[in-house]
């Protein structure tokens, strides 16, 4: 995957395309996923989870072959949201491509509501939004 210069995040963001939650990322091996089905998860979602996987494969492989550019592509851009799917369009691959992958709902799909954040801005700079401690106080009274 390096060959193409994708990682570990790009990998768990268009798994969010797919409608999974990402897996455990870079623990205990830095740089890889943690993937860890539960004893409840269905044949059939075990099977969709493969499919989204090799498709991801597939998606490395086009960027190692030449075939999408190594910047602008389902990978780097993931997740897509709704937003992407009826805005404006101007990335070198389909809004079918970006929004609905092998693996993903076409009915009952979850959305991400926003496309990728700085991952480790975030993690280093928590902003809390929540009102003040004392405004709780006024409403426990």
């Amino acid at each position: 995957m390096e060959s193409a210069g994708v990682t570990v995040d790009d990998i768990a963001k268009r798994l969010m395309d797919c409608g999974f939650h990402a897996p455990t990322m870079s623990w205990p091996v830095p740089g890889t996923l943690m993937i860890e089905p539960t004893e409840s998860e269905t044949k059939a979602e075990l099977d969709r989870f493969c499919a989204a996987m090799l498709a991801i494969r597939e998606e490395v492989r086009a960027i190692e072959d030449g075939r999408s550019d190594r910047k602008n592509n389902p990978l780097k851009n993931a997740p897509h949201t709704v937003e992407d799917l009826v805005g404006e369009w101007n990335r070198p691959y389909s809004r079918e491509a970006a929004c609905f992958p092998p693996g993903a709902f076409r009915v009952d799909k979850y959305w991400p509501p926003v496309n990728r954040v700085d991952n480790v801005y975030g993690d280093r700079n928590l902003v809390c939004t929540c009102p003040p401690l004392d405004s709780y106080k006024d409403a426990a009274e």
